[in-house]
């Protein structure tokens, strides 16, 4: 933490308000022109036009801003940032016909993943998630969540969680992301989670999620798992709706869940039950179009009142990317979102899905400084510029943390 002060910047924008936003809100972002913004002790203290900076701040580190935009620290709420290997051959495999489906049917996919994580040691699982998240933050990412689920044993799940908090993520137990090949049975391999790992795995984590989809688990098992992880203390999350419509939504709302996540197969009837309810649909439009799926609703959802997030899914299968940028240059241009809309999804509504919706997600006096300096005078071209090098600085607890060089 530091000191800091941004100064002429061209451009600040945050979205307005307090909490998540939905609905018309969802595009209440303030913009101040020819601004700065001030930090102390790792939190913003003033934010505010130029004219009005307070004479006389001394003692601390000044950054020249000209030309530059500021936003709120990127929020990645859904990432799979934790594993051992790679799928570049399933890629080309993918890219010559064969589905996500057949891969998985054929031991490929997730297990292939399972196997390369297995056989990692802790330490590097630490050293690799902490590459992508340097990765991710050279995107713009101040704050990422990360998934175990690519053990799928008791050891490797816990060293995962143990790995992800290391590199500084939210970890998330997705023990149940699915069947290993020791287990012939979805319901023993249920048993063996709840009785051996998620004692431990409650103490590390803060959120516990479960893959209900065709070939991994059914609503019933889903919901034996999720209820357990509740028991033990964890907030609720659910992979649903991305290859058939199982029940994902209703079982989401009936549990209270924090978030449902996927949705590329909603339907309208789907969309209505989520608008009616408290639970975040988090949309991954990267995983849609690694895949070649359908984009998730994100345009009807909004309409309809729902709350959404965006995220980039990172994981080496179905979404090798690590930027939030390119994420919201999708939402804009394949889900309709507006910009504003796409800037709330990926700050205050993804800070709300990990629980810190009152620490980060907005520029505001008394949250984090977590600031994203954008390379352009207006902030819009964060979705705008398409897989740029749009990132310029990255501020983190009132301290840079990344600065691009020419």
């Amino acid at each position: 933490m530091s000191d800091l002060l941004i100064r002429d910047l061209a451009q600040v924008a945050t979205p307005a308000g307090s909490g998540p936003l939905r609905g018309t809100a969802l595009r209440d972002v303030q913009v101040i022109e020819d601004a700065f913004v001030l930090c102390r002790d790792g939190r913003v203290e003033a934010v505010g036009a130029m004219r009005d900076l307070p004479a006389g701040v001394g003692g601390v580190e000044d950054v020249d801003g000209r030309g530059l935009s500021a936003i709120p620290g990127l929020v990645d709420c859904h990432t799979h940032a934790c594993f051992g290997g790679d799928r570049v051959n399933e890629f080309s495999l993918r890219a010559g016909g064969a589905s996500y489906e057949e891969l998985h049917a054929a031991g490929g996919g997730i297990l292939s993943t399972v196997r390369a994580t297995r056989a990692a040691r802790e330490n590097d699982l630490v050293a690799i998630t902490l590459r992508h998240r340097t990765w991710m933050r050279a995107h713009g990412t101040t704050t990422f969540e990360g998934k175990s689920g690519y053990g799928l044993d008791r050891e490797t799940e816990l060293a995962q969680l143990r790995a992800v908090r290391a590199a500084g993520g939210v970890p998330t137990w997705l023990g149940a992301h699915t069947v290993p090949p020791e287990f012939d049975d979805a319901d023993l391999y249920l048993d063996f989670l709840l009785a051996e790992v998620l004692p431990e795995a409650a103490t590390l984590a803060e959120a516990a999620d479960v893959f209900l989809e065709r070939g991994s688990f059914d609503a019933a098992q889903a919901r034996r798992y999720l209820e357990a992880c509740g028991a033990a203390g964890l907030v609720l999350r659910l992979h649903g709706d991305q290859f058939t419509e199982s029940g994902a939504i209703g079982l989401a709302i009936e549990l209270g869940a924090r978030s449902v996540d996927h949705l590329e197969a909603t339907g309208p009837a789907g969309v209505a039950r989520l608008a009616a309810s408290g639970v975040t649909g988090v949309l991954l439009p990267a995983s849609a179009l690694f895949l070649c799926r359908p984009m998730p609703p994100g345009r009807a959802l909004v309409d309809a009142g729902a709350l959404v997030a965006l995220a980039t899914d990172f994981n080496p299968g179905s979404a090798f990317c690590d930027s939030l940028p390119l994420v919201l240059s999708l939402a804009c241009t394949q889900m309709k979102l507006a910009p504003e809309e796409a800037l709330a999804a990926a700050t205050v509504n993804a800070a709300h899905v990990l629980g810190r919706a009152d620490r980060i997600g907005r520029l505001q006096p008394g949250l984090a400084a977590d600031i994203v300096l954008l390379d352009a005078p207006d902030w819009r071209h964060v979705a705008y510029h398409l897989a740029g090098d749009i990132v310029h600085t990255v501020v983190e607890a009132g301290a840079v943390a990344f600065r691009r060089t020419a």
